[in-house]
């Protein structure tokens, strides 16, 4: 009896389990079954990724990287050698046209004034003699021609007479010319004298000393540097562009750049000049690109390092869409690209033509409108931004060597 109880209850617990088993299966079963239709079913427009065509700003810009000179500057140096007695300013100051900046010692240069003024007196007494000599020869020669009128004297003494006033008047143009040459020396040393004393040539600050007091300066080869006078109230940015994007930049075109202890103010100003030779760096081959900038606040300092933005094109207050939403279609144009829309309707295609664009934004012509949604294609987003990359012609600012 016992043993037919225990078979009954045996055999309940394995149809118990076999249900349960059966129940699991089914669950199991309607998720599987769920999540497939999820996944083929459409997603609904609401959910779709979209963004809004805004109104606003669009620039086209080519980038790159530059230092700051100042447009006029001067490297005030010495024609004379010797010692540098004295230097009369300090970086930093501002100097005037004229102002005494430095002294060379004088000592050697004023002891060869005197003695060229000591020769050239000497010269001149000896003209005074030569002078009195030669109107003494011409005034015998005078009265030797009247006595050989009357037959008093020889022709031959005539001809000696007439033989030494000509010396005397030679003697007299050769001191002469002595004389001239040693006052062009004089002239000559005179200025090296002054020489030792350097004055500012033009307005500015002084923005770096190479010589101190008390070094020997050498001139024989080449003019040694004292200081150096910069005109700050213009600067100058000396851009480096890349070969790939220096056609686009023109003289007069707009510019303007950051500097990196101020990233959050733009310096505006024009480009001057596209210097036509290169300079090749890590097989890069630039160009140095010109841009003057007004510096009355003085803010801006020579050396400091720039970002700078050549404007190729800009627009304002237009309709603006992200590039991600566009995909390129190089049949219709280079400016066309193609895009979808989401409306009441639902999704609609649409031809876009494109004006100013840059590396994430474009100018909408034509297809959209303010307010419009239009559907993110992840699988075409690179291809529309790459398409832009090539029509901007920007590329990654490469750091100049100045």
């Amino acid at each position: 009896m016992k043993d037919s109880v225990s078979q009954m209850n045996t055999a309940g617990l394995r149809r118990r389990r076999r249900w349960l088993w059966d129940v699991l299966a089914i669950v199991v079963i309607a998720i599987v079954a769920g999540w497939v239709w999820n996944g083929l079913r459409p997603a609904p427009e609401s959910q779709q990724n979209t963004v809004t065509v805004e109104r606003g700003d669009i620039e086209k810009t080519v980038t790159a990287v530059g230092a700051l000179q100042p447009k006029e500057y001067v490297d005030v140096g010495t024609q004379v050698s010797g010692q540098l007695q004295k230097v009369h300013v300090d970086i930093g100051d501002r100097v005037t046209k004229g102002d005494l900046i430095a002294e060379i010692d004088p000592t050697r240069y004023e002891s060869t004034v005197r003695n060229d003024r000591a020769s050239l007196q000497s010269l001149r007494a000896q003209l005074l003699q030569k002078q009195a000599e030669r109107e003494l020869a011409q005034q015998q020669l005078e009265r030797n021609q009247r006595m050989l009128a009357e037959r008093a004297v020889s022709q031959d003494t005539v001809d000696q007479s007439r033989a030494t006033a000509k010396v005397a008047k030679a003697a007299v143009a050769a001191l002469q010319a002595q004389i001239a040459a040693a006052e062009a020396t004089l002239e000559g040393n005179l200025a090296n004298l002054g020489y030792t004393k350097i004055y500012a040539p033009m307005d500015g600050t002084v923005v770096s000393q190479t010589s101190l007091e008390g070094q020997t300066v050498n001139a024989t080869q080449s003019a040694p540097v004292i200081v150096q006078v910069a005109n700050l109230d213009v600067m100058t940015v000396w851009a480096q562009v890349a070969e790939a994007d220096v056609n686009k930049i023109k003289p007069e075109m707009a510019a303007y750049f950051t500097t990196l202890g101020n990233s959050g103010r733009r310096w505006r100003g024009t480009v001057r000049q596209v210097q036509p030779t290169p300079e090749t760096e890590n097989n890069v081959v630039l160009y140095n690109v010109l841009i003057d900038v007004d510096n009355a606040e003085q803010l801006l300092l020579p050396s400091m390092t720039v970002q700078v933005f050549f404007v190729l094109g800009q627009a304002h207050d237009v309709p603006l869409v992200a590039l991600s939403a566009l995909t390129a279609d190089p049949s219709a144009g280079p400016d066309m690209f193609r895009a979808t829309v989401l409306t009441e309707q639902g999704v609609v295609p649409r031809q876009v033509q494109v004006g100013v664009t840059n590396r994430a934004t474009a100018q909408v012509v034509s297809g959209l409108e303010v307010g419009d949604r239009v559907v993110v294609d992840t699988s075409v987003a690179t291809s529309a931004e790459s398409a832009a990359g090539q029509r901007n012609g920007t590329r990654r600012p490469m750091m100049p060597h100045l």
